[in-house]
């Protein structure tokens, strides 16, 4: 065999480089220029290509395998892939799916059909599950059948495979070490308890990859109940499963982006007519001004129109939600005045803040004069009985002191050289998800449903809040200014205590030298080209990762809260809102 041309060698490099520049994680990526061995739809090999280049964009037909190890007890073991994996992240599949790699002993070219793979499977349960190559040797696996599929993950890495499906038997005893970096979680499995999984509309635990649902529905039937016969069954078929794609509740990004938008749209006028009609009572001119300066900048009104959603999706919805939001919304917009002021920040939406288009005497008032008017938008509303406006008044008084609560927090850190990650998990459920929290409950309550329901749907909204800042900071760190509507880096420069930078403080200065000069330094006009290199350090360090990961930890969770709610056609927008994370990143 002939070693790869160097040109090939050099574009894996630098496919490669590219990968830990987009912030994956270094460990996967190092595997990312290892030659698969790409084949036609007869499973005749046609040479190699990196597994970056195989798998992006359209993808290209290659070689594959998927391991089943059953037990004494006929269990089979599955594994849950890891967060840090570029392909399908966080899914269930069967014991080992890899590939075989297009070097001596793997490419196999003149052998037994499946042998190549047989000694992949090996290595790579040594890798990912620390199963030691002598406890489930190369001639105690079977090669069974072949399948073509192809599967798409995002709209960036997809599966083009032609799978050798093997067998292999051991025993509930065998020595298991996952490696972390490949897997997060390992079961055995029933044939009762799989099926039970697959049966079960909303994965409840967890999601089953494409590849493996194909072969636990379309070829695990033929095996189960005489598993020691299956060697017996081996096969020269190549069995074409066509495109296939995981079995969700969740749709595409573009899909949840324009699901969202969608509804954001329907509804922005009914409340941008309340926030409007409410912010124009000053009888000041100056004043007036001043409050509606951030209101006509534009936005999206999500926290206003949220609680009309919620509503929608757990019980009834009415016009007096549109109240509702119009009064958390000013009172959003109030915090943003304030917050410019104590953070300093010149820029809001594009636009200068308030406090610069204005003074400072005149934005504080200007603020103040919001959240009056705001709990007015509640009092004047003729949707809202006795009962519920106390409880309102409780609830969204209770969100503006957390919220206050947590700006102070937030400021405290500003003295601090080190600040715990639990400490800004806590600072930030009050700032920024604290509002989430009281859009769903209100939302979810004046829907009229149990209370069980509107505990749930606060549960989602602080998941999503949570999120939703943790994505803000990234966003902070990996966009540019015109994006942004703001200094791009901006955190970093001031020195604010992110997720992010709390990593980056834990590690060693030497692998950060630029970060570490630039983080508080309070240079506005720092050049993008340093930025750029800041960026990197970051991604490089994992600290980019770190936060991304975390995010993501709170996205699963806000889906479990939904995952528990009575389907119903309306609950997709939530869905959708619950990705619109991931837009916002992309």
């Amino acid at each position: 065999m002939s070693p790869l041309p160097r040109c090939a060698v050099h574009m894996a490099i630098e496919e490669t480089n590219t990968l830990l520049e987009e912030g994956y994680d270094s460990d996967q990526v190092s595997m990312m220029s290892e030659q698969v061995i790409l084949v036609d739809e007869s499973d005749n090999p046609l040479g190699p290509m990196s597994k970056v280049e195989s798998h992006r964009g359209e993808g290209v037909l290659h070689r594959a395998f998927s391991i089943l190890l059953f037990d004494e007890n006929d269990r089979l073991l599955l594994q849950k892939r890891a967060s840090h994996k570029i392909t399908f992240p966080n899914v269930w599949a069967n014991t080992v799916c890899s590939h075989p790699l297009h070097i001596e002993g793997e490419l196999n070219a003149n052998g037994p059909l499946g042998d190549g793979s047989k000694v992949a499977a090996v290595r790579k349960m040594e890798q990912e599950l620390g199963i030691d190559n002598g406890n489930v040797p190369v001639d105690d696996i079977f090669y069974i059948t072949r399948m073509l599929y192809r599967a798409r993950a995002d709209e960036i890495w997809v599966e083009h495979e032609l799978d050798h499906i093997l067998f292999a038997r051991t025993t509930s005893d065998l020595l298991i070490n996952p490696n972390p970096n490949e897997i997060s979680e390992i079961a055995w499995v029933t044939q009762t308890e799989l099926q039970e999984w697959l049966d079960d509309p909303k994965e409840s635990r967890g999601i089953i990859a494409p590849w493996f649902r194909l072969i636990a529905e379309k070829i695990l039937p033929e095996w189960w109940g005489n598993l020691d016969g299956v060697p017996t069954l081996a096969d020269n078929l190549i069995r074409d499963m066509g495109e296939v794609k995981m079995r969700s509740n969740r749709q595409s990004p573009d899909e949840s982006k324009l699901g969202v938008l969608t509804a954001l749209k329907s509804h922005k006028d009914a409340v941008e007519t309340r926030i409007i009609a409410a912010l124009s009572k000053s009888e000041n001119d100056v004043l007036g001004s001043a409050m509606m300066h951030l209101i006509s900048g534009g936005g999206k009104r999500m926290r206003a129109i949220l609680p009309w959603l919620v509503a929608d999706a757990v019980g009834t919805a009415n016009d007096g939600l549109y109240d509702l939001g119009a009064s958390i919304e000013i009172i959003h917009n109030f915090t943003l005045v304030h917050d410019d002021i104590m953070d300093n920040d010149s820029v809001r939406r594009g636009r200068p803040a308030v406090h610069v288009e204005y003074d400072h005497p005149t934005a504080i008032n200007a603020g103040d004069a919001m959240l009056a008017v705001a709990f007015e938008v509640l009092a004047e509303s003729n949707h809202f009985d006795d009962k519920y406006f106390r409880e309102l008044v409780r609830i969204i008084g209770s969100m503006v002191r957390r919220v206050s609560e947590g700006q102070q927090q937030d400021m405290s850190f500003e003295d601090r050289d080190y600040v715990p990650e639990d400490e800004y998990l806590h600072m930030i459920s009050g700032k920024t998800a604290a509002m989430f929290t009281t859009c769903a409950r209100t939302g979810a309550l004046l829907s009229g449903a149990s209370p069980e329901v509107v505990s749930m749907m606060a549960e989602w909204g602080e998941n999503v809040g949570l999120c939703f800042q943790l994505m803000d900071d990234l966003i902070d760190a990996t966009g540019d200014s015109e994006t942004l509507g703001k200094p791009a880096c901006s955190d970093i420069i001031e020195g604010k205590q992110t997720l992010i930078a709390i990593h980056a403080l834990q590690q060693s200065a030497d692998i950060l030298p630029n970060f570490n000069e630039i983080f508080g330094s309070g240079i506005e006009d720092t050049d993008r080209e340093v930025l750029d290199t800041v960026v990197n350090e970051l991604r490089q360090s994992g600290s980019i990762q770190y936060a991304y990961d975390k995010a993501m930890s709170f996205h699963a969770a806000a889906h479990a809260c939904l995952d528990q709610l009575p389907e119903r056609e309306s609950l997709q927008v939530l869905r959708d809102l619950t990705d619109f994370q991931m837009v916002r990143i992309s």
